[in-house]
């Protein structure tokens, strides 16, 4: 099979298309036909060494595709399912444990289901896992318009009924509000900590210098969730709130109900731009360049 293989770690011209031997699933796995991976920015980090990885390796989580073969119960040869790979994504085969994958709904694409894995799951439990958000209360997304931001734009309004507040340069203003932001904030122009205060929840997918500015935006009693910084547990507790780092852990109930409410509508996922296999180095500097609006997609096989 084609598969893009991580040999050193580099910039993107590092990732190579090349033959190799499509993986074997083992008992409670599935092997899918891959149709649609997606970028996550984890996977550059990976690339260029910014995070550990053992090479050779084949990068990605976020995939949709058929089953090929099935030696796990509920899933059967010829479904159309998405989830996550246990072998790596950008491939035209990939492993799945079965607790990792749902069926597809029929309403959505393989281009849609493969953006939704980690940007769904993750903006589902920062929100209601862990931030615990209810209606009636407020929630701040800094990182508004990107692959996890604009799903937890959508399920803090949509779903949760809550006072939604994004936080994005202006570029992004009319989309965020597009996806049912009551409320935005151009960083570029405002220090976040000014322009707001009070919200029951602060969700951080951008990390830096943002985190720590959205901490003077949660009440007292309040939380910061954060997926892309250290979370400043001690300042949090001096001001009567706390701080929380969140790593996705996999769902595939969760990740149903996801799929299900894009399906009907209810959820839109925003898709930047989709790449062919060979041109997964572009797609990764797309994703490193900071400025992508929701996901970007490889488009693998039919």
């Amino acid at each position: 099979m084609r598969a893009v293989l991580l040999h050193e770690t580099g910039g993107p011209d590092v990732l190579r298309v090349e033959e190799i031997e499509r993986p074997e699933p083992g008992e409670g796995e599935v092997l899918i036909r891959v149709h649609a991976a997606s970028i996550n920015p984890i996977e550059w980090k990976y690339r260029s060494g910014l995070m550990p990885k053992k090479v050779p390796s084949v990068l990605g989580s976020d995939i949709s595709g058929t089953v090929e073969i099935s030696r796990a119960d509920g899933f059967a040869e010829g479904e159309e399912v998405f989830g996550l790979a246990a072998s790596g994504a950008y491939a035209e085969f990939a492993a799945a444990r079965a607790a990792m994958i749902a069926s597809k709904p029929a309403g959505i694409s393989h281009e849609q289901a493969a953006a939704l894995p980690v940007a769904g799951m993750t903006a589902w439990q920062a929100l209601f896992d862990r931030a615990a958000l209810q209606r009636g209360q407020s929630a701040l997304i800094a990182g508004a318009s990107g692959g996890v931001g604009h799903m937890a734009v959508q399920f803090a309004k949509k779903l949760a009924g809550a006072r939604t507040i994004g936080v994005g340069s202006s570029r992004n203003r009319e989309f965020v509000l597009s996806l049912g932001a009551d409320e935005y904030v151009d960083y570029t122009q405002q220090e976040v900590g000014e322009a707001v205060s009070g919200v029951d929840v602060a969700f951080d997918t951008v990390g830096g210098a943002m985190t720590r500015a959205l901490l003077a935006t949660v009440r007292p009693g309040g939380v910061l969730i954060t997926i892309a910084s250290a979370p400043p547990e001690d300042a949090a507790l001096e001001r009567g709130a706390r701080a929380d780092m969140l790593i996705m852990s996999p769902d595939s109930t969760q990740l149903a109900r996801v799929g299900e409410l894009v399906a009907t509508g209810e959820v839109r996922v925003e898709i930047a731009e989709v790449f062919p296999l060979n041109e997964v180095p572009r797609a990764h500097a797309l994703s490193e360049s900071g400025h992508v609006r929701g996901k970007i997609v490889l488009e693998i096989g039919g």
